[in-house]
């Protein structure tokens, strides 16, 4: 099926800035796509065909300074400044309301997006969110520690492979590993000397100020949260923390993190399907007909 390839420049953000977006379909209810940290659209490539043939558009957006869309500045990567943006995305292709879709962090720029413009979202589809009070979370912490090691052994030959590269391996099944292709288009957007600089600004931008984090609780959209039964990411120390990590190998059983969604979106009535994938951005590469299906049951 055929994707057009639109680039949307970002009035009132810095110059140059400008949103890609991948449309798959025409003149279907619209679904919106949101990738996770560290990848693209590229991650959608095998559920936004599915969806079109069910009669939908789909819009498939890089947040910024991802995948191809251009950020020359370090300004505007916050979640809630990602979310500013697929807003002025959304209205400058005359989009209709319909169903966003967030994997990690895209899920949580999915909900700062109904929350700031909650007349361009019908229903969210949350895929193993981040947690607004535990950013930027566990998997990202840990490719943030692991800095030095990194910028040892790839002497700004490899980009940010040797951090992007291990973050991504977190997210797949034990056993189980990309292919080479699939692992270098993943990686495409960092290479180059400056790559692994790009990716820990990036990581560093996942903060939310306390009026958005409060403001979530205000939230009243229709929620579908895919709550993978076996959570991924890197155990950490939480003898600092105080607390336990949402995300973490150790962080407790579906139940337990659905019921903490409950208490986050308090105004949100929110239907949870536990699956049995790995937590992650990785979700729709490992499972992209179950969640493609759950998107087609979850549109209104």
């Amino acid at each position: 099926m055929y994707t057009d390839h639109l680039y949307v420049p970002l009035t009132g953000a810095a110059p140059g800035q400008s949103l890609h977006v991948e449309r798959t379909g025409y003149g279907g209810a619209p679904v919106v796509l949101l990738h996770g940290f560290g990848t693209s659209t590229f991650l959608w490539r095998q559920v936004a065909p599915r969806l079109a043939e069910q009669g939908a558009t789909v819009l498939a957006m890089d947040l910024l300074g991802f995948g191809e869309s251009v950020s020359p500045g370090e300004r505007g990567t916050s979640p809630a400044d990602q979310a500013a943006h697929v807003e002025l995305a959304l209205l400058a292709l005359r989009a209709a309301p319909g169903v966003v879709v967030g994997v990690g962090l895209g899920a949580l720029v999915a909900l700062l997006l109904a929350q700031r413009a909650p007349d361009r979202v019908q229903r969210l589809l949350l895929v193993d969110p981040l947690d607004p009070d535990d950013l930027p979370g566990p998997a990202v912490r840990q490719l943030q520690r692991s800095t030095v090691t990194a910028a040892l052994s790839s002497h700004g030959l490899f980009g940010a492979r040797p951090l992007l590269e291990p973050f991504l391996a977190r997210a797949m099944p034990e056993g189980q590993a990309l292919t080479d292709l699939v692992l270098a288009r993943h990686l495409a957007p960092f290479v180059g000397p400056d790559g692994a600089g790009r990716l820990l600004q990036l990581a560093s931008g996942i903060t939310l100020d306390e009026t958005s984090r409060v403001a979530l609780e205000g939230l009243r959209t229709e929620v579908l949260l895919w709550c993978s039964a076996r959570p991924g990411g890197a155990s950490e120390d939480r003898a600092a923390a105080g607390r336990r990590h949402s995300g973490d190998a150790e962080d407790g059983s579906p139940v337990e993190r659905i019921a903490r969604w409950r208490a986050l979106l308090p105004g949100c009535p929110l239907v949870p399907v536990v699956a049995a994938t790995p937590a992650g951005e990785l979700v729709p590469e490992l499972a992209p007909a179950a969640l493609a299906s759950a998107i087609e049951a979850w549109m209104p």
